[in-house]
């Protein structure tokens, strides 16, 4: 009977923790990180004390929530190491990775703003930064782009990228996806004038 107890009470366990993971998740990516701990746990159904049991701190929820984004956006960085053309595999995670923070704002935040700061997930992004750096330097070497380039550029368009705002995640890529396009062109080192992708109604354009 006592086995039986404790069986449920892990399951129990579980079951609070992967529900708090993912009301944390759907929080912080349509609200930023400013999501406060009482209003995940009320989100969740469960006391703030279970958050904490779960996660000491909320950095350390962070770190989790995100998770999967810091693992892909490694995965986007390696596809575009791989890539042939050193052109094309940086263009195409600008693209990517400007698309992947466009739906997710906390995760955004996180990435340009070195948070959270728990060993593993600094890690990983350190190793994102390092693989970034070396993708820049062949983009560079194929004389593709511009010598004053720097990866802090890369960070300036992904915090305005950020800043994007639309009345859905559709036309949030969609922004996203014309603006990575602008960027391109302006780290080319002899830009090429091609057709952007199709503007998107935003707020300030809906004049009367």
């Amino acid at each position: 009977m006592a086995v039986q107890v404790r069986a449920t009470l892990r399951s129990d366990a579980r079951d609070n923790r992967g529900r708090i993971l993912a009301v944390a998740r759907a929080a912080f990516a349509a609200e930023g990180l400013d999501v406060p701990i009482r209003e995940i746990a009320r989100r969740a159904g469960v006391g703030v004390a279970t958050v904490y049991r779960h996660f000491p701190t909320k950095e350390t929820l962070e770190a989790a929530a995100f998770a999967e984004q810091m693992a892909l956006c490694s995965a986007i960085v390696d596809e575009g190491l791989a890539a042939d053309d050193p052109w094309r595999g940086f263009a195409l995670v600008i693209e990517k990775l400007m698309e992947l923070h466009a739906l997710d704002r906390g995760f955004a935040r996180a990435f340009t703003s070195r948070l959270p700061q728990t060993a593993e997930f600094a890690a990983d992004r350190d190793r994102a930064l390092r693989m970034l750096l070396e993708l820049v330097r062949r983009a560079k070497t194929a004389g593709f782009l511009r010598d004053d380039f720097v990866l802090e550029d890369i960070s300036l368009a992904l915090m305005a990228n950020e800043g994007i705002r639309a009345e859905s995640a559709r036309m949030r890529v969609a922004a996203s996806r014309r603006f990575a396009a602008l960027m391109l062109q302006s780290f080319q080192a002899n830009p090429v004038r091609a057709p952007l992708p199709p503007p998107v109604r935003l707020p300030l354009s809906r004049v009367q």
